[in-house]
């Protein structure tokens, strides 16, 4: 997927894009994007969590059919589990995966589409990740999981990619964050895991990203509930904060 054949690439981003009637080719990569970044935080997340290992994702382990939908276009050859920290969750994802995967998109595949975009697609996952798991633990009677995925959360936001991507903010203050676009599955809920653990749980927040994913330019498309925008703008440009 990252090197060499791009085919497989390319085609995921035209049948999104033509899932999705887009107007631009560059809409149809932003939402494959956001769908497969959305998939590997909550993989990776769910399982430190709520099991206190992270699966290896090696990109040499993870097989991916671009032509099937969640949850049948991932699969591993086997497990291989990693320690629960913020590091292993990162270099699973963020250098394992989103890195490549945004150069393979820039480059081989020869979509214009902004870095800052991309990021902004990679922070809105991992603060819906985090946002998942802090609901399912407050309903499961889990504090314990509330706490640990935003302490998580925190440490992986820590970084120049995904620090400017968005802002947290407590519930309450600003528009909060909604629902990514419909276009890809984000991946299996959190199950249930080890036992509770001290430690409060944290106050409700919402995130709210710095760019715009460009779901709004399909014909049925509007504005996430963490967009940038507050309403839709008559214009974009590859130079803009919406890709």
């Amino acid at each position: 997927m990252y090197a060499g054949e791009v085919a497989p690439l390319t085609d995921r981003v035209d049948r999104v894009a033509a899932r999705l009637r887009a107007p631009e080719r560059r809409i149809g990569a932003s939402i494959a994007h956001l769908g497969l970044a959305a998939r590997l935080w909550s993989i990776a997340l769910g399982c430190a969590v709520l099991t206190g290992a992270v699966p290896d994702l090696d990109p040499g382990r993870l097989c991916w059919n671009p032509a099937l939908t969640t949850p049948d276009d991932l699969w591993l050859d086997g497990v291989r589990a990693l320690p629960a920290t913020a590091r292993s969750v990162r270099e699973a994802v963020q250098y394992g995966h989103l890195v490549p995967l945004a150069a393979a998109l820039r480059g081989p595949a020869g979509i214009r589409i902004a870095p800052r975009l991309l990021w902004g697609n990679a922070g809105s996952a991992l603060a819906g990740a985090v946002s998942e798991l802090v609901t399912w633990g407050r309903a499961n009677g889990r504090p314990d999981v509330a706490v640990r995925a935003r302490a998580l959360g925190a440490e992986l936001f820590d970084h120049p990619d995904l620090r400017g991507s968005g802002e947290t903010r407590a519930a309450g203050f600003g528009r909060p964050a909604g629902d990514a676009p419909a276009a890809e599955d984000t991946g299996p809920g959190p199950g249930p895991g080890p036992g509770p653990g001290p430690g409060p749980e944290p106050g409700p927040t919402v995130f709210r990203r710095r760019s715009c994913c460009l779901y709004y330019r399909c014909p049925q498309g509007t504005l996430c509930g963490d967009c940038v925008f507050d309403q839709p703008p008559r214009r974009s440009s590859p130079r803009a904060d919406s890709g």
